[in-house]
């Protein structure tokens, strides 16, 4: 029966969450200059934690170094792209004191590639601005003038020392995932600072960040006794379980004069399931203010291919001439890897833009090209990448690997938090 003749059928209803607020959570501690933020979260009571909908909250401003004065009308310094998540090299997450999130400095290229390559223009025009995302132009990802309208406009944000507020859901594997947390779980967040003069462009080290004040706002939801119930007899039987999409970032340093890559070992034991990469300066990855942290040259890269066990994924390599604009499969891969090819779906990234600062490749290694709603059989093997550069490079680089897994987290009846990553 079509839809327009079915009168007498009403909408099902919603019984299962009684109710639902935010939480507002203080750090254990005073902010300092250069100290870690953490929070702790209670699980204690009935409540279940829905982290998918918990955002972090930030005031902060720039002075400078010398005796912390406000900034004037000349100082020449703003914040890189995507702030909220720059400001910080690692953030970590336990449960029940058992560290779940992997050990890297990576965090604000992770939060900078899935925020880059998962929303499309008008989000990053509107909702993304929370987080202080306003896109470098291309080719003029490191100028500090007018020719960059991004840099323009952070810089305004911040102009003689004002406060601005930041708002934003953190890049946390269980944060991007929708299942409630067991109530009796508690959860400690740990955000630890990126130098300054990684979240600065400027045009020296004479600026320093401040953050004012910072908040949680973590989203708890009372159940219905029915589901509850139902939960606790489940537990008796099994374990709740979370799928995860896990995420590893690395990086690793290719030297000046280079003419090649070839990683051995870039991953080893389970295969990811996607994979992006790009190239950075090696000096801005460390954190120097005169440049951009996030301008991923193209380098003159020629070749580039993995191997999963001696395959070579894709079969025909992706060889790229930037010299001459050819490059249409390496900038069609950050669609294929997104899976949003052939979707009425974009990313904001132009193909002129995608050779004059944001050269990333995109791998999807699924059977079936499929980007959410199952899992994959998880495959272990070695993955090895291969680069070749038409000139010798200019200076040293550092390599950035974004790479997603398929993984589960468990909860038992006693609350023992269970995975293996390994597997």
């Amino acid at each position: 029966m079509k839809s327009e003749l079915d009168l007498f059928a009403v909408p099902p209803t919603q019984a299962s969450i009684e109710y639902g607020h935010w939480v507002e959570h203080r750090p254990l501690s005073s902010i300092t200059d250069s100290g870690p933020i953490e929070f702790n979260i209670s699980g204690s009571g009935d409540d279940y934690l829905d982290l998918n909908n918990t955002f972090l909250y930030l005031q902060a401003k720039i002075v400078t170094t010398n005796n912390n004065a406000n900034l004037d009308a000349q100082s020449d310094v703003g914040p890189v792209n995507n702030w909220l998540h720059s400001l910080f090299s690692q953030v970590n997450i336990s449960l029940n004191e058992k560290v779940i999130s992997m050990p890297a400095n990576t965090y604000a290229y992770r939060a900078f590639l899935e925020n880059l390559l998962s929303y499309g223009k008008s989000a990053k025009a509107s909702q993304l601005t929370s987080e202080m995302w306003y896109k470098d132009t291309s080719s003029h990802m490191e100028a500090r003038t007018d020719d960059n309208a991004g840099f323009t406009k952070r810089k305004a944000l911040i102009a003689r020392s004002r406060i601005v507020d930041l708002t934003g859901k953190l890049h946390l594997d269980m944060f991007f995932q929708e299942r409630y947390l067991l109530n009796g779980v508690d959860a400690k967040i740990n955000l630890i600072r990126s130098k300054d003069a990684f979240a600065l462009m400027a045009a020296n080290d004479d600026f320093k960040i401040k953050i004012m004040d910072a908040a949680l706002f973590v989203r708890k939801v009372r159940i219905s006794n029915t589901v509850r119930m139902a939960h606790i007899k489940a537990l008796e039987r099994g374990t709740a379980k979370y799928p995860i999409k896990r995420i590893e970032t690395k990086a690793f340093s290719v030297a000046t004069g280079s003419m090649s890559i070839n990683k051995e070992n870039l991953f080893l034991g389970q295969m990811p399931k996607r994979i992006f990469v790009g190239l950075v300066d090696n000096d801005a990855y460390n954190g120097v203010a005169t440049k951009n942290p996030f301008n991923f040259k193209h380098n003159n890269i020629e070749f580039m291919a993995l191997y999963v066990d001696g395959q070579q994924i894709p079969a025909k390599p992706l060889q790229p001439n930037f010299g001459r604009s050819r490059f249409i499969r390496s900038y069609s891969g950050l669609f294929t890897g997104s899976g949003k090819i052939f979707h009425d779906e974009g990313n904001d990234i132009s193909r002129d833009e995608y050779g004059n600062g944001y050269t990333v490749f995109g791998f999807d290694l699924t059977p079936d090209l499929s980007e959410a709603g199952h899992f994959h059989l998880i495959k272990h093997g070695n993955l090895r990448l291969e680069i070749h550069f038409s000139q010798a490079l200019a200076e040293t680089v550092s390599v950035v690997v974004y790479a997603e897994f398929d993984n589960i987290i468990e909860v038992d009846r006693n609350r023992n938090v269970i995975f293996d990553f390994a597997t």
